[in-house]
């Protein structure tokens, strides 16, 4: 390194310690070790402006590993970023802006939330993904456009490749050849348990060539010069770049090299002779002035005529006489992913009757001619789950504008890239079966918590899959849904719910589940696609003096009618209610619940999953007519009669509940 550089690197690496030291929690190694890489690509590379952190044609940074989030931090302030000392030294505090782990719409320059390992890497993914896209889709209208063209970059450790998602994310990573993805690996060798070698001793030069990468070695993790000319090659690569950077975990630390230095903060001697051997001698948080100009100015100095070259190139966009680019750069500029879709404006035959995945698949390929930004795919089940949009080809190297993209036997990395599509502007969907939403939990977790637009298609949702057996029977995976925090799931009874979900889900930019049947479905007499924002709502009214209700979800909706029908040639008086979205009717204030479902009326659930959740509704846990088990494997009819899941056992159940 030469002076200039040395002084910013140390006065980050110092920086970073005093907040951990302040905060009395932290991850010291990857600071001290890391913090070269993270300067080298600020001060030297990525395409930023500072002032304006949004800015559409930034480059985008993923620190996969987000235990290093006081060098993020750290670095931020000193490149300029609106982060103040006084922020820095809130680090993990309750409402700081520099919570423990990045995240997304928190901290000025954090391009996402981070933190469960290898989930930033899928994310930079998506982020590639979209960047590609939206840079060709521009291009489609105005072939000179220069107006999207930006590259991610990703900073991850050892433990973000230990995970199978960033395994999956990169696999499809090099088959999509996403030329502009740039991931830096810091590899120091050591993870919280020890050296890696005890459990992670693969080739991962060989690993990563096999899947389509362009590899560069950087051999001493502190040479500025070295680390910037491989970003340098990296950039010029038609392939996707792993660069390895090998670094010592808590360099200049007592304890540097060891496990000890990971995840605690250091002594205060230890931080005392750091300070010495830095040459930093001044007071915690006191940062260089010299130091962070120089940072500064380097910056400056690159990005700002590009700025202003994007900016005139953004003024003759703007103005053209081309009115899809102008909708384009509206959508992306403003955030806009909101999709006019009304479902009052679709008549539907009352004799209309399919498989209600082909009904959601009907729905789907309206919307996609109403928008370019929405897309998505499926893990190897687009014909099954019936999400293929129609008009539009296979997102590929070769066809960089198909609107399918095919993640393969993926569901993790899905989730996680789709995340990072998301957080370009885009209103993304991933489907699977509903039993496999198990490999995409954590994902849908990132969905959830960054509150991203991101929708996610379930079909095959019940036991009556049956010959499949009980390993593809969801039970307790809408129980695992309806507990996401920030997560709308919907589980519509026929098309004009199937309408009603996506009208909220394309009016609302929030995550969504949607989980629809595989099997044939009518119009139901009662449904109406307007009701379903309300969560619940009534689909069959009582006859006489209501005596019991039954609520139900998606195809049950349809046996609970006919129960109703028969139950009140019995003399007995039913409301049916539908609940396509429980989480929907839980926002709903009290007296409509109080209307719709007296405390006083039995009250009766059928819904072919997991109990406990009903029971907020029903009479008693008795009244719940749900599926505690695994499944088993048989016809379906076979299936649901073994469950006391067929009509005439279900019929059975309701009129000894009415008894009581």
């Amino acid at each position: 390194m030469n002076k200039e550089d040395l002084k910013i690197v140390n006065n980050l690496k110092i920086l970073g310690i005093d907040m951990i030291d302040h905060a009395g929690s932290g991850h010291p190694g990857i600071v001290l070790g890391a913090a070269p890489i993270i300067y080298t690509l600020y001060a030297k590379h990525m395409k930023i402006n500072p002032s304006n952190p949004k800015w559409i044609n930034r480059d985008r940074f993923v620190l996969s590993a987000g235990h290093a989030s006081a060098l993020l931090y750290a670095t931020l302030h000193m490149a300029g970023y609106d982060l103040s000392i006084n922020d820095l030294k809130s680090f993990r505090e309750l409402n700081s802006v520099t919570p423990g782990h990045p995240e997304y719409n928190v901290t000025p320059g954090v391009d996402v939330s981070t933190g469960p390992l290898g989930q930033g890497v899928a994310n930079a993914v998506g982020m590639a993904m979209a960047e590609r896209y939206i840079r060709n889709l521009i291009k489609k209208y105005d072939k000179n456009s220069n107006l999207i063209d930006y590259y991610t970059y990703c900073l991850c450790g050892d433990g973000d490749l230990m995970e199978g998602v960033a395994a999956e994310a990169a696999s499809f990573a090099g088959n999509q050849n996403l030329d502009k993805l740039i991931i830096l690996y810091d590899r120091n060798q050591i993870s919280l348990d020890g050296k890696t070698n005890i459990t992670f001793d693969e080739d991962v030069e060989e690993r990563f060539e096999s899947y389509g990468f362009n590899v560069i070695e950087v051999k001493n993790g502190e040479n500025v010069k070295a680390i910037s000319n491989a970003i340098t090659e990296a950039k010029k690569s038609k392939m996707p770049s792993l660069i390895i950077v090998n670094t010592i975990i808590g360099r200049g630390s007592e304890l540097e090299n060891t496990n000890k230095v990971h995840g605690k903060p250091l002594e205060k001697t230890d931080i005392s002779k750091l300070r010495e051997i830095l040459k930093i001698t001044s007071e915690p948080f006191v940062v260089d002035e010299e130091a962070k100009m120089l940072f500064r100015n380097q910056i400056t100095k690159r990005c700002n005529e590009e700025f202003k070259r994007w900016l005139v190139e953004y003024k003759r966009v703007s103005e053209s006489n081309n009115s899809k680019l102008g909708s384009i750069l509206n959508s992306l500029e403003k955030g806009i992913l909101a999709i006019d879709f009304d479902s009052s404006n679709f008549k539907l035959d009352q004799r209309y009757k399919e498989e209600l995945r082909l009904s959601n698949h009907r729905v789907m390929n309206i919307i996609n001619e109403k928008s370019h930004f929405f897309l998505g795919g499926s893990a190897d089940l687009s014909s099954s789950c019936k999400t293929n949009l129609e008009t539009s080809g296979i997102c590929s190297r070769e066809n960089p504008v198909g609107k399918n993209i095919y993640f393969g036997v993926r569901e993790h990395a899905m989730g996680a890239i789709l995340n990072g599509m998301a957080l370009s502007n885009l209103k993304v969907f991933g489907s699977t079966f509903l039993v496999f939403s198990d490999y995409l939990k954590p994902a849908m977790r990132m969905s959830a918590l960054m509150d991203l637009p991101v929708t996610y298609i379930f079909t095959h949702d019940s036991i009556a899959v049956g010959q499949d057996g009980p390993t593809h029977e969801p039970v307790e995976q809408l129980s695992m849904l309806r507990t996401i925090p920030n997560m709308k799931t919907f589980r519509p009874a026929d098309i004009n719910e199937v309408m009603g979900s996506w009208e909220y889900i394309l009016k609302n930019n929030h995550p969504a589940s949607l989980v629809i049947s595989k099997n044939e479905m009518p119009m139901l007499t009662g449904t109406n696609a307007k009701y379903v924002s309300y969560g619940a709502y009534m689909v069959r009214r009582e006859i006489g003096e209501l005596e019991a209700i039954i609520i139900a979800t998606g195809t049950e909706v349809k046996t609970a009618i006919e129960l109703a029908e028969d139950l009140t040639l019995m003399g007995h008086h039913i409301r049916v209610v539908s609940m396509p979205s429980m989480e929907l009717f839980l926002k709903q204030d009290k007296k409509y619940e109080e209307i719709l479902l007296p405390k006083h009326i039995k009250t009766i659930v059928i819904e072919p999953s997991n109990k406990l959740m009903w029971c907020r509704f029903a009479t008693s846990e008795e009244y719940v007519l749900g599926i505690d088990d695994f499944g088993a494997s048989g016809k379906s009819k076979d299936v649901l009669k073994k469950y006391g899941y067929d009509y005439e056992s279900l019929k059975e159940r309701c009129i000894e509940l009415l008894k009581f």
